[in-house]
């Protein structure tokens, strides 16, 4: 397979030199391999693309690569919804000091794969225009199409991450002036109109996937959904940001309007809103309709007995083989032999023991599709685990692990602590079933021991599924039409709550639903959007089955962001939670499990009893997940905002290389991100 240089003027290398235009930007392949003698067949194409796409590590929801958030590697799994309410894992966005800062070099600013695809796509549509490849049309114009896909996933994820960048198509001559002015910030509504431009291309060009590869490829189905999800994503930013300099609004204190290249450049925030959501409304709706049957949820719970059970939804995240499961529109393949397995599983049982917060616990609805609170609910508590799962929204009784239930159908051994097994084991570490919240993690746990071992995990991974287009179309909808929301909208959701076992008219939920009342259990930060609380019961609810529905599956940070629910974190003290480990579980604890009040501190592995400034709404029966030990950053701090960290900091080198001399920033066409400054080691400014 063809290598390429991996440099760039707008990618920058430690210790590149500023000698050979080289370093500025890969603009052609190797002699070595001729793109005329080559690319002569469709199973080329084919071959292409698929090394662009099969290679998941470090693509995760979050991390560096961003393309396609999966379960495939266990570090994606790590990083799902980790730092957020969902789960509360301690990230560096949220605190107060210096761990998150411009760096010198590196970063996401890069462009490796970006012209690879881009170098790929020119030099193939001639060739495919021309009907000059062997092999099927529609294999042609499939494996084609997936480029189109590919560098859209690409530009998407810096979009998130970046917000402007530089939009690179064309091949760029061996000029420096002229790779320079390629490193131009692209105004961000402009790059998301461009990622829909290239998804509205691969999906023309895009099949089904019938006879060549199916849902293991790239498929139309896959380029609607992921095209509804960029403007979904936009539409949101640019409303809840406007007014802001996260919008290209010079009025707001846009850094880009300082740059002459914006000189011409106009911006209307409504109108940009409006065709961001009218896009996202049609393509979600086609993926919809493509699929009206959501995987079935027959209401048989996995795990009450170690006996063989199945649960359609459950295990549409649990096995080897989805090819069955029309929901599913895209999803990895694992095996041993033939493209090797996964660590997944291994790190569920033990070694990463993430877990669910109280808070999140919280927001389910009772299966009478009632809150928690409301009167005549049915909530059986949270005094145990297992309480909370009782008349629950199934998505609840499903993927939370509770103590005494068997993980697996081919072994004995149950989850939890103490001789009855009802409580969990709350430690981190490498312990078998531990949790740090009490509630265990348990989507795309399999039910089979033998993919618990290192290298063994061959479950497959939902990359893309169906449901999400139908929470795209609400979501859209109510963005649109405000809380009268049109019939496809009351269907699409009423299918989601049939699915999750939730009965009752959605008007019933929404008349029970007390915003006071959902800020003190759930504490959910999506109850914000820039700083003030909404208002909406409707769009809360919205939020509210989003985040049920999508659990575990890397959208909770990326919604928190477009959504700007982070703003009234800003000066610090907020808290999460796990489960009330010092209400009568405590009994059943076996003796010194729980360390607290030690005379060291980093002996202690869970909160004081006595700790009320952190516990959850001022008791401290619940375990409070960052005031383990005072030496820990966050244990004063908690949760904390600044504005600047919605979007990720450019790093330094990046405009020295691209400046006029090397040395002045001053005439670098780059422009540093809201509230970050051009120096190295300094944190945000706001």
């Amino acid at each position: 397979m063809m290598k390429f240089l991996k440099s760039s003027a707008i990618i920058f290398a430690a210790a590149m030199a500023l000698s050979s235009c080289n370093d500025y930007l890969d603009v052609t392949p190797p002699s070595s391999v001729s793109p005329e003698m080559y690319f002569t067949t469709a199973d080329q194409l084919g071959y292409y693309t698929l090394n662009y796409y099969c290679n998941y590590s470090a693509w995760d929801a979050n991390g560096v690569g961003g393309q396609f958030p999966s379960h495939a590697d266990y570090t994606s799994f790590i990083h799902d919804d980790g730092p957020t309410d969902n789960e509360g894992a301690i990230s560096n966005i949220f605190y107060e000091g210096q761990d998150y800062k411009v760096g010198q070099s590196g970063g996401l600013w890069n462009f490796d794969r970006i012209n690879d695809l881009n170098w790929f796509i020119r030099t193939v549509r001639p060739k495919v225009e021309a009907n000059q490849i062997d092999g099927s049309e529609t294999a042609v114009k499939h494996y084609f199409g997936e480029a189109y896909f590919l560098r859209a996933q690409e530009y998407f994820f810096r979009l998130r991450k970046l917000g402007d960048f530089p939009i690179i198509t064309a091949s760029l001559p061996d000029d420096r002036d002229v790779l320079i002015a390629a490193s131009r910030r692209a105004p961000r509504n402009k790059v998301a109109r461009f990622i829909i431009a290239d998804l509205d291309s691969a999906a023309t060009l895009l099949s089904d996937g019938s006879g060549i590869g199916g849902r293991a490829r790239i498929t139309r189905d896959v380029a609607l959904l992921l095209k509804a999800r960029v403007a979904l994503y936009e539409a949101t930013w640019e409303k809840y940001f406007a007014g802001t300099p996260f919008v290209p609004d010079a009025s707001a204190g846009w850094a880009g309007a300082k740059k002459d290249y914006n000189a011409d450049f106009t911006y209307d925030n409504a109108s940009e809103v409006a065709y961001f959501l009218d896009q996202a409304l049609a393509a979600s709706k086609e993926v919809a309709d493509n699929h009206p049957n959501l995987t079935p949820n027959n209401k048989q719970e996995i795990g009450v007995t170690n006996a063989a059970s199945a649960n359609p939804y459950y295990d549409m995240f649990a096995s080897v083989d989805v090819t069955d499961y029309d929901e599913v529109l895209m999803y990895r393949a694992a095996d041993r032999v033939k493209a090797g397995a996964h660590s997944l599983n291994q790190y569920m049982r033990a070694g990463q023991p993430r877990g669910y917060t109280q808070e999140f616990a919280n927001a389910f609805l009772m299966d009478n599709g009632l809150p928690i609170y409301a009167p005549n609910s049915g909530y059986a508590g949270d005094d145990f685990v297992t309480d909370t799962k009782k008349n629950r929204d199934w998505r609840w009784k499903l993927f939370m692990k509770a103590p005494g239930e068997y993980p697996y159908i081919d072994a004995t051994d149950r989850m939890g602590l103490g001789s009855k097994f009802n409580v969990p084991d709350v430690r981190g570490g490498s312990f078998k079933y531990a949790t740090t919240t009490g509630y265990k993690k348990g989507k795309c746990m399999t039910k089979e021991t033998k993919y618990t071992s290192t290298g063994t995990d061959e479950t497959a991974s939902v990359v893309f599924r169906a449901a999400e287009a139908y929470l795209i179309y609400m979501e859209a909808a109510w963005e649109k039409y405000g809380d009268n929301l049109n019939t496809d909208a009351w269907k699409y959701w009423q299918a989601l709550r049939t699915r999750a076992g939730i009965e009752g008219d959605i008007q019933q939920t929404i008349a029970a639903t007390d915003l006071d009342k959902e800020e003190y259990y759930t504490h959910d930060l999506a109850l914000y959007s820039a700083g003030k609380r909404i208002n909406s019961k409707v769009l809360y609810n919205i939020r509210r089955e989003r985040r049920c529905e999508l659990m575990s599956e890397g959208f909770r940070l990326d919604d928190l962001y477009r959504w700007r629910s982070l703003d009234q974190l800003k000066g610090g003290k907020f808290f999460l939670h796990g489960a009330k480990i010092f209400g009568p579980m405590l009994k059943s604890y076996p003796k010194n499990r729980l360390k607290y009040d030690q005379a060291k501190e980093s002996d202690n592995n869970v909160s004081s009893p006595s700790d009320v400034e952190g516990g959850l709404n001022g008791s401290a029966e619940y375990l409070s997940l960052w005031r383990i030990t005072s030496e820990n950053q966050y244990y004063n701090a908690g949760m904390t905002w600044h504005i600047a960290h919605y979007l990720s900091p450019i790093a330094v080198d990046h405009f020295l290389i691209s400046s006029a001399d090397g040395v002045d920033i001053a005439t670098s066409p780059i422009y540093q991100n809201p509230y970050w400054d051009i120096v190295n080691g300094t944190a945000a400014q706001q």
